[in-house]
């Protein structure tokens, strides 16, 4: 499927969040800049086919999204924008079925499209949708690593915990990356990464890892007003600073070990379901 040139290995990294507005598509583009300019190629795929964003934040226009190669219309490649510090972008589509939803038609197109991909990148950032819908499960079900963005609400928490029960107990993913968002304190971070690890460490089985603590900044208002991401408009703020910290953890996850990258496998999982019957009983 997938054959990058040289068989460069692909890490792929999901961003969810269960919730709605705890900034989770801040993290992925902050991160992914982040990550670019410590000299890594990155493409983010804007996974919310409902209600896309990552452009708008971004001040791109979106000539062409995902619709229009799951149509035919377009190849991955004529899609892709350009970002801060040249990161790709995929933008998503709006009103569109949700990816498991497709038909076989389209999931061979989708096959096709990442497997006939020019372009070389080294990580691909998954922007999921909020929520718990199937198209959330199904794209955090396929990539290598999950990054859960929470914050110090119990909606947040809540929800946090429950797609981390569906995907644990329903999709066999069993480690989770946890990012402390809009927190006060580094303290405030780890008491809120404690409070979700009490109630994961009673009723799942899962591994948890905190592997950043994002403070509340008010420069990040102060770089929207710039339609500019903080990382770049302030690169020594607090929060633009634990985005880089963030990136450089990513840096030092394993890559994986087949040729062609963990890309073959992210989109084999990706259009199949699980085949065994999900269990919706239980805590």
């Amino acid at each position: 499927m997938m054959n990058q040139p040289n068989n460069e290995k692909v890490k792929v990294i999901a961003v969810s969040g269960g919730k709605g507005g705890v900034g989770k598509t801040s993290v992925s583009i902050n991160t992914a800049v982040a990550l670019a300019e410590k000299g890594k190629r990155v493409l983010v795929l804007d996974a919310d086919l409902g209600l896309a964003n990552v452009d708008v934040m971004l001040g791109l226009r979106a000539e062409r999204n995902l619709s229009h190669v799951l149509s035919g219309d377009a190849e991955l490649d004529d899609v892709i924008l350009r970002g801060p510090k040249g990161i790709g972008i995929i933008p998503a589509t709006s009103g569109t079925q949700a990816m498991v939803e497709l038909t076989q038609a389209q999931h061979a197109g989708l096959i096709r499209a990442f497997s006939e991909m020019r372009t070389q990148f080294d990580i691909l950032i998954v922007d999921t949708a909020a929520g718990i819908s199937d198209m959330v499960l199904s794209f955090s079900r396929a990539s290598q690593d999950v990054l859960i963005v929470v914050c110090d609400e119990p909606t947040s928490i809540t929800d946090a915990y429950a797609l981390i029960k569906i995907l644990s107990r329903e999709h066999g993913v069993f480690r989770f990356k946890i990012v402390a968002n809009m927190v006060r304190s580094l303290r405030e971070g780890m008491e809120l990464f404690a409070k979700l690890s009490k109630v994961t460490d009673r009723f799942l089985d899962v591994a948890l890892e905190l592997v950043a603590t994002v403070p509340f900044d008010e420069n990040l208002r102060k770089s929207v007003r710039k339609q500019k991401l903080i990382v770049e408009a302030f690169p020594k703020s607090p929060a633009a600073i634990a985005y880089q910290g963030l990136a450089n953890k990513i840096m030092s996850w394993p890559v994986p070990s087949q040729p062609g990258g963990h890309l073959e496998f992210f989109v084999e999982r990706l259009v199949q379901r699980p085949d065994y019957q999900e269990d919706k009983s239980g805590e």
